[in-house]
């Protein structure tokens, strides 16, 4: 009897070719374990690169940003390729973006690696690392968008990561709420995040691995070495901008179909900053409350985390539990470090311009 092997959405099936038998039998492969270590807390003094791994962002930013971690007491150092320019937008070759990480990771005396901005770019360095090398040297990066390739990445070496703002945004001056938390979380002092209740939630409890970011970045890296989503008992965290209602649930069904949402004991949704409203539904929340409520998980909805006015940090790779109730909601991360309570309905920020949004995007032309 003649067999053939397919592999279908991360199973391997065994079909027959034979008149007489024309069965599938799945194989179901050994689950993808992944347990991160957390990199050091950092302390007066400590040094933390400023790389660019996806777009430019101006050297007026970077000078401002490590004026900004001066006054917290760390030490900026630059990236060598940072302030270069390549085909308008990359902020280098791939070889000068992946050189800096390499540099970041290969100095001591680094303690964490914050990035620049995302826009677009990081893809193209998944298969220019090894996930042995980032696990030798675990170190936080920090950033969000087009850097959530990086978290997976990270996070499938085994090393948590820190979903925060970046430089784009610290050189405003890094005194409001989502900069001096990101501070503090770098510093050793991590929030536990009450949230009001929001409409959309499914109510219960879960605990799990946080994976995910920005939905349009980390989807297409499934199956890759950059694909934290491969991980059992995962805390899916989503959040996208200027992106159409279809475009979101079709990334969304994409996960359905390579078995992501199955392996998911709870879904955070984040900000969803200037999406679509084609369909009738409500908002990009009440769409993805029909698509999730079958399976059975709590959604806390509404989580300021993303491209909106207030983007709160959050530890990518560690273990969380979320308590979704008729009253409100909360996020724990479960990792040393002292604790303290973050009500995310008191913090406010200074409405950012929707076209600065979408320029640090990548969604619009660079600015002159």
């Amino acid at each position: 009897m003649l067999a053939t092997i397919l592999v279908m959405s991360g199973l391997t099936m065994l079909t027959s070719c034979s008149e007489e038998d024309n069965t599938v039998t799945p194989m179901p492969e050994d689950p993808v374990v992944i347990n991160c270590v957390k990199p050091d807390y950092l302390k007066a003094g400590d040094k933390v690169a400023l790389i660019s791994p996806s777009y430019f962002t101006p050297m007026e930013n970077v000078e401002k940003t490590a004026e900004v971690l001066r006054g917290w007491g760390l030490e900026p150092v630059i990236g060598p390729n940072v302030g270069k320019v390549v085909d308008g937008r990359y902020a280098g070759t791939v070889a000068e973006r992946v050189s800096d990480i390499r540099w970041a990771l290969g100095d001591p005396s680094v303690k964490a690696i914050i990035c620049n901005r995302g826009g677009y770019g990081s893809i193209q360095l998944i298969d220019q690392l090894t996930l042995a090398e980032l696990k030798a040297s675990p170190k936080w990066i920090v950033g969000f968008s087009d850097i959530s390739t990086l978290h997976g990445l990270w996070n499938r070496a085994g090393v948590m990561s820190m979903h925060a703002t970046m430089s784009s945004f610290l050189a405003k001056g890094g005194t409001d709420e989502t900069s001096t938390l990101m501070r503090d979380l770098l510093l050793g002092q991590v929030p536990r995040y009450e949230l009001p209740a929001h409409e959309q939630n499914i109510t219960g409890q879960a605990s799990g691995m946080l994976v995910g970011g920005n939905l349009c970045t980390f989807v297409p890296n499934i199956g890759s070495q950059a694909d934290a989503t491969q991980g059992q008992d995962l805390i899916l965290f989503v959040e996208e901008v200027e992106e159409s209602m279809h475009n979101i649930d079709r990334q969304m069904r994409i996960l359905q179909m390579n078995g992501v949402l199955s392996r998911c004991k709870g879904v955070i949704l984040g900000e969803f900053t200037d999406c679509g409203t084609e369909f009738t539904f409500e908002s990009v929340e009440a769409m993805l409350h029909e698509l999730l409520a079958p399976y059975g998980i709590p959604v806390l909805c509404g989580f300021p985390g993303g491209h909106g006015d207030v983007n709160l940090p959050l530890v990518m790779g560690a273990p969380v539990t979320i308590d979704v109730r008729p009253d409100g909601a909360s996020l724990t991360f479960n990792i040393d470090g002292t604790q303290h309570e973050v009500h995310t309905a008191d913090i406010i920020a200074a409405p950012t311009p929707a076209a600065t949004r979408m320029f640090m995007a990548g969604k619009v032309d660079m600015m002159q």
